[in-house]
């Protein structure tokens, strides 16, 4: 590795702090120049004033123009404290000086010219000294403090290494000069059970001798590459690779640290032994802001730790988001049923003529924040996962409960239709759940109607189709959802015991591109009226498209054009 130029010019861990704590907003020089250069002219316009007669009419009013040698004066006094206050060291030295070599001018001006009006001027410039000084001592007070509080923010009070914070301004300012490099993750392994068996006074030990070595490793260069290392909290570590020629080098940097980690641990004559799972990501390549990277790095070291792997440090791939939001989504949604807090809402649909068919429940979840989590989310993790059909059955059961207080009220002429997936709809204990419900909300099960996308005709046709005649006979309606877009059989449609069929949003958009997309919806509608059921077309956005079906017969319409999803409440009134 060829980085001995670079890393020449790298400071040390203790250096790097010492630069971040005293990191100022710089100040523009320009102004500096613009201070001195109205103190000169405020001064010679001073002069001026106090040496020539004359007088000015105000308003109306006469002044003398000596009586504005005040004025000019304070300008003049005003720029120098300015100079102190914003450039602070140098602008203390430039505005002292300017006002000590005023002291001779001014004692010339008494004594030979026997100007004594000049003796305001110097018990002004004495003042201004005294006020310059005290700003000064102030500002140098303050700093020392500031300074102290400053260390005390950028530095883990435990083991002395850069915190969170100190990072974050760190690997900031390396992301804004476009500098590449590699944050790494690091979480020790095991070692709750050093606190648990040894003490917390023991583990901080331990904590303090990895943050040792991990120091000297760094600021040693013995790596090649330059490292600069962090503690983020317990017992993670962060650090960063930078001055590296290929991956390579990133692999034998890690394993650099992870050698030295391994070693040998003496804490109060007792001998300890450590490993590390390491995860990392590269900047740009694999992150473009500093959120996103730390986020990925952790991501690969978590990757690492759940697989147990302590011997070679993972980088961050895209399929590691897919996993990990996975496992999240299924956490989420497994508290979201164990605390009853999925929901739903309710899409209305209508005929042609605007009259209210009824609604379709949609299931919703949401974050811990109260942010929704996308349907597209968590329907996909609760197939794979099992879980899907306690969400259908907490929608289920909350539809029907929302049924029966709308009969309770008197308004029973609707009817709520509810996705039911396959693999639940194959279960065993599938026509049992729904018993259940019927049994505990007296609603008429002929204003329930469940939705079965046609790819239940893939699975097990025989054994749908049994299952769904029992459906039918326990009073609810059916639906065949999607239709279109999965395995299409006539053959199988026409025995299918359903009571409409659902035309996917895909082919109403694709009404737009032609005569023979609206052929190809005008004949899926034809087929269906030929099999005795009546259509519904999702997804309808434009009152175009309404017109477009209307002339082609569809019986039903569910889209944005007339409703939007609408929590219970609020469809309530769509039927009052």
């Amino acid at each position: 590795m060829n980085n001995k130029g670079q890393s020449a010019n790298r400071r040390t861990i203790d250096e790097t702090l010492q630069a971040i704590t005293t990191r100022k907003t710089p100040v523009p020089k320009s102004g500096f120049i613009l201070l001195i250069l109205l103190y000169v002219l405020a001064t010679v316009v001073l002069i001026r004033v106090t040496r020539m007669g004359g007088e000015i009419t105000i308003a109306g009013n006469v002044i003398q123009l000596r009586n504005l040698a005040g004025v000019f004066s304070s300008l003049a006094n005003l720029c120098v404290i300015l100079l102190v206050v914003i450039y602070r060291t140098p602008g203390f030295i430039t505005g002292l000086a300017i006002l000590i070599t005023q002291f001779p001018v001014v004692f010339i001006d008494i004594i030979r010219k026997h100007n004594f009006d000049a003796i305001s001027g110097f018990f002004t410039n004495f003042l201004t000294i005294i006020v310059i000084i005290l700003i000064y001592i102030n500002y140098k007070r303050a700093s020392r403090y500031q300074k102290t509080v400053l260390e005390q923010a950028v530095t883990d009070l435990l083991t002395g290494l850069p915190n969170r914070f100190a990072g974050r301004e760190y690997f900031g300012g390396l992301i804004k000069a476009n500098e590449k490099f590699v944050y790494v993750a690091a979480d020790i392994s095991n070692f709750k059970s050093i606190n648990d068996t040894m003490g917390y006074e023991t583990g901080n030990k331990v904590l303090i001798e990895i943050a040792n070595r991990w120091r000297n490793l760094a600021d040693s260069g013995e790596t090649g590459t330059y490292n600069m290392v962090g503690h983020v909290g317990g017992d993670e570590y962060g650090f960063s690779i930078q001055d590296y020629e290929s991956e390579e080098d990133v692999i034998r940097t890690i394993t650099r640290f992870r050698e030295v980690l391994e070693q040998k641990i003496t804490i109060d004559d007792c001998d300890y032994y450590v490993n590390a799972c390491f995860g990392y990501a590269f900047f740009p390549e694999d992150a473009a802001d500093l959120e996103t990277l730390v986020s990925r790095a952790s991501l690969a070291m978590h990757d690492a730790k759940r697989r147990g792997i302590t011997s070679e440090p993972i980088r961050f791939t895209k399929e590691l988001i897919h996993s990990e939001k996975g496992l999240d989504i299924e956490r989420k949604i497994r508290e979201a049923i164990e605390a009853d807090t999925v929901f739903f809402h309710l899409q209305p649909q209508y005929d042609m003529s605007h009259k209210l068919r009824g609604f379709e429940a949609l299931a919703r979840m949401k974050d811990a924040d109260g942010s929704f989590i996308s349907p597209a989310d968590f329907i996909p993790v609760a197939e794979q996962s099992g879980l899907v059909d306690q969400i259908d059955m907490c929608v289920f059961r909350k539809a029907a409960k929302f049924l029966e207080d709308a009969e309770e009220s008197g308004n029973s002429n609707f009817l709520i239709s509810v996705n039911i997936s396959v693999k639940h709809l194959l279960k065993n204990s599938f026509i049992d759940d729904i018993k259940s419900i019927l049994d505990t909300y007296k609603v008429n099960p002929g204003r329930l109607e469940i939705e079965i996308t046609e790819s239940v005709m893939i699975d097990s046709v025989e054994r749908a189709l049994e299952r769904i005649e029992e459906v039918k006979k326990l009073g609810l309606m059916v639906a065949i959802d999607d239709f279109g877009t999965g395995y299409s059989s006539l053959s199988y449609l026409n025995n299918f015991p359903s009571n409409l069929l659902k035309i996917d949003k895909s082919f109403i958009d694709a009404m737009d591109n032609g005569e023979s997309s609206k052929k190809y919806v005008a004949s899926i509608i034809s087929i269906g009226h030929i099999l005795g059921l009546e259509v519904i077309s999702e997804g309808v956005e434009r009152e175009d498209q309404v017109e477009t079906l209307s002339k082609i017969g569809c019986d039903y319409i569910q889209g944005f054009v007339w409703g939007r999803p609408l929590p219970p409440e609020d469809a309530a009134k769509l039927i009052v």
